[in-house]
């Protein structure tokens, strides 16, 4: 046996001599495609094969949210295992991310990453075939691949949404499987087993790591940097075997390199199928743009990184027949995705010296000779700590060099937010990130202003620079400035010994962050409407306060806690007396009464809407949120809570006629209802509601010039009605409470076409006016009717509030620059006139 002590020790093996290495279905009791494998049998199989086989080793590397083991296993020749530490020493030294020269060839890293999404559940199946193969050390072929080949295996990226899903199909299968399409076994309830815990999709999670178990795997993917990468998948149980090349757009920084070794791939792949009489097909669907993919963000990283996909997914069970009669089993499945994976070593151990002789040209590019307009990206960190704070964490997840300027002085380049060349003032501590550097093609992805797309016909969002996501100010620089990799260390604030009240600026969410653990301590907290100057300090609207009287003796602990926790500064005070502004005895310095939030969740309700507001509770903001099911949700007692978050979904059945009046009534009473997307378009038009939806100004012209679209472009027609992804330019009236903490403008990222008009009656907080398209393809005939339409707005009913959200402001929770205006949503808008249910 040969086990993983330490990562940093991975030449401390223990060995266990005469053991006998089982193939899955010794190991399990049934052959493969007769079940599917739990997680926990999965793990103790790949446990057995590293304590038996001579050429495995295990790495444990984190959990779930659940609690399920995370692991790999490296499986290669006797002599590549003995010398596995310098191998991967020797190939960082090649990326330029470990300093030195490497004083010996090395194999090709081989990464196959399978069950991404949990329901997709042959991947599973699949890998303990691959792993037994590779083990057992009987077949010549595959010794003579591992003598050029380090092959890591990660047998279940996602074991809580594949668990899901496997326990779904043991609950409802008879005692022998049912092939008929109809059958219970083949209609996963929701929210399905595609997602983790918190209904994320993994695969779009690659290039941003908000889940942990994303997190996990990006550090131990950086550690390796492998110079293959397979994500494998499965999609409609009528859709033949995709495997690479993929299809256009090809992002513009993926080299030749990238593109011939996805040709030989699919070549010897291709060469397999047609002898088993197998159909596939190639260029199609997948392309390699998105960049939070488990195909692009390693092509981004140097690799050759490939998407493989089987028909089947939830639907197909251990069999169903198919559109054209056939019955797709398990077993064909496994027989498939086994077949690729081991063509793909194949493949790359006999191109070998071309697959690191051309790593090692990429990365060498990429530091000495990086190509494109810009040299450096900038940050500017004056008034935008807290969130160069968290952009910093994010690169050095991604492995990313970055640095602080050491020096003021006048640069050149282009503005993110007005879109234009500007000359600038780069200060003593903006924060810098050169180009030229090992992973500098992943940092020009992840921060040019706007990817430039080949064909508009791609499968996910078309824009997402950095400085949009993170809402900065920031600037794409003509030349790199001289940078330092310590931050300037500010001041720290001296507090008094008794201060009588304690302020906070609300300029980022981790203040919003600061205020809801404030607000579970007990601590008494206002906001201030107006800017106000206290101490020879201003302040803007929006800054909280805690003042000490009735606040009882535990005040000073209980603030300082509460900011050494979050991170945040709190201004110590010794008079509550401003010398510009309110006093805090004002009306206009209103008091915040910690809300009671439901969250509406079920199967109407759009999972990845609900898991993102699931997890901006949970994780992001920690304040807490009662999640009620649909079903539930007409005799959940309203007056329990003051904010009720409606997600996207559908809404005809939970709000029905009478059900929607009684919510009316609470608002009336007091209570704040947040309505996000197709929420806020349920209520549109409705009856006691002000939101109307934006008319289409079609007119007969184009209606007849549909009709007669050719038939080979109604994809391409189809995509001018629509917007996939792309951010514009939000107008915000930075005097209302959801609003406070943002400049004027506001990047929204729309991803669909919706258009609501100006309320007549209330606040039109965040409005998209005239060319506010910032990067990104949005269809032309989708652009008119969003001109002059409502991102943002709030209007009053009774005593109580209605807030829309046309766009998700947490999208797939990366899209940071979102946080603070639902959490202004929450916490501040309408507690001037919130009810004491």
């Amino acid at each position: 046996m040969k086990f993983l002590v330490s990562f940093l020790l991975l030449t401390s093996f223990i060995y266990s001599a005469g053991a006998q290495l089982y193939s899955p279905s010794e190991f399990l009791g049934y052959e493969a495609g007769e079940d599917f494998t739990p997680h926990h049998r999965v793990t103790d199989y790949v446990r057995h094969v590293a304590e038996t086989a001579s050429n495995v080793i295990l790495v444990e590397y984190g959990h779930t949210y659940e609690g399920r083991v995370l692991q790999y296993l490296i499986l290669s020749s006797a002599d590549n295992l003995a010398n596995l530490e310098n191998i991967r020493t020797a190939n960082l030294q090649l990326t330029g991310l470990l300093e030195g020269t490497p004083t010996e060839d090395i194999p090709a890293l081989v990464w196959l990453s399978y069950n991404v999404h949990g329901n997709e559940s042959v991947s599973t199946e699949a890998a303990l075939e691959v792993i037994h193969t590779l083990a057992s050390g009987t077949d010549p072929d595959v010794s003579a691949w591992l003598e050029n080949t380090v092959v890591i295996i990660d047998p279940c990226l996602n074991p809580d949404g594949r668990d899901r899903y496997v326990h779904f199909y043991h609950r409802t299968r008879g005692r022998h499987p049912n092939v008929v399409e109809e059958a219970r076994e083949h209609a996963e309830p929701w929210p399905g087993g595609r997602t983790n815990h918190y209904y994320f999709d993994l695969n779009r999670d690659w290039a941003w790591g908000t889940q942990m178990e994303t997190r996990q795997r990006l550090q131990h993917y950086n550690r390796w940097m492998p110079h293959v990468h397979v994500d494998f998948h499965e999609q409609s149980v009528n859709s033949p075997y995709y495997f690479a090349p993929a299809a256009v757009p090809y992002h513009k920084y993926i080299t030749p390199w990238q593109r011939e070794l996805q040709d030989l791939m699919g070549a010897n792949h291709a060469r397999y199928f047609d002898q088993e009489g197998w159909l596939f097909f190639t260029s199609q669907v997948f392309d390699l743009f998105y960049p939070g993919y488990g195909d692009t963000w390693p092509m981004f990283n140097g690799a050759i990184g490939m998407t493989y996909e089987q028909a089947g997914s939830g639907r197909a069970g251990l069999g169903i027949i198919t559109a054209e009669g056939d019955t797709l089993t398990l077993a064909d499945r496994i027989e498939h995705h086994y077949t690729t994976s081991l063509s793909t070593i194949e493949v790359a151990a006999n191109e070998r010296d071309r697959i690191i002789d051309q790593f090692t040209q990429y990365f060498h590019n990429s530091a000495a000779e990086p190509t494109g307009a810009h040299a450096a990206y900038l940050v500017r960190r004056a008034g935008q700590e807290d969130q160069v704070h968290t952009i910093s964490n994010h690169l050095d997840l991604l492995g990313i060099t970055y640095g602080f300027a050491v020096a003021a002085g006048k640069e050149n380049g282009f503005a993110y937010h007005t879109r234009g060349r500007e000359e600038l003032q780069v200060e003593r501590g903006d924060l810098v990130v050169p180009v030229a550097q090992p992973k500098g093609v992943l940092t020009r992805v992840l921060f040019e202003p706007e990817p430039e797309l080949e064909d508009s016909l791609t499968y996910d969002i078309t824009a997402w620079a950095l400085p949009y996501v993170y809402g900065v100010e920031a600037y794409a620089l003509d030349r790199e400035v001289t940078w330092e990799t310590i931050a300037p260390v500010p001041a720290a604030s001296a507090h008094p010994s008794e201060p009588v009240a304690y302020i906070a600026e609300w300029k980022s969410f981790e203040d919003a962050r600061l205020l809801a653990d404030l607000l579970q301590r007990g601590v008494k907290v206002r906001y201030a409407e107006v800017p106000f100057e206290i101490n020879q300090q201003s302040y803007d609207e929006g800054t909280l306060i805690m003042t000490r009287g009735g606040a009882g003796a535990a005040f000073d602990s209980l603030v300082i806690q509460s900011a050494r926790r979050t991170k945040q500064q709190v201004d110590a005070v010794t008079s509550t007396r401003v010398t510009e502004g309110v006093d805090f005895g004002s009306g206009d310095v209103v008091f915040i009464r910690a809300p009671r939030v439901a969250i509406v969740a079920g199967t109407s309700i759009s999972a990845y809407g609900l898991g993102e507001l699931w997890h901006f509770f949970d994780e992001q903001l920690e304040y807490s949120a009662t999640l009620v099911d649909s079903d539930d949700f007409a005799d959940l007692p309203l007056r329990r809570y003051d904010v009720i978050i409606l997600p996207s979904g559908s809404y005809s059945d939970i709000l029905d006629e009478r059900r929607l009046e009684e919510v009316r009534d609470w608002i009336r009473e007091g209570g704040r209802l947040i309505a996000l997307e197709r929420a806020a378009a349920f209520l549109a038009d409705k009856d006691g509601f002000g939101l109307k939806s934006k008319p289409d100004d079609a007119d007969g012209a184009d209606s007849l010039d549909t009709e007669i679209q050719p038939y080979a472009d109604r994809d391409r027609h189809e995509i001018t009605q629509d917007i996939p992804g792309a951010i514009f330019r939000t107008e915000l009236d930075t005097t209302h409470p959801l609003a406070f903490g943002y400049p004027r403008d506001y990047f929204t990222l729309k991803v669909n076409p919706r258009a609501f008009s100006w309320l007549e009656d209330g606040w039109n907080v965040g409005v998209l006016k005239e060319n506010s398209l910032v990067a990104g393809f949005a269809g032309t005939q989708a652009l008119e009717p969003l001109e002059q339409s409502l991102i943002l707005g709030m209007e009053s009913i009774g005593r109580g509030e209605v807030i829309y959200f046309a766009d998700n402001p947490i999208f797939r929770g990366f899209y940071y620059h979102g946080r603070l205006l639902l959490a202004n949503a929450v916490f501040l808008a309408g507690q001037r006139s919130v009810a004491t249910f």
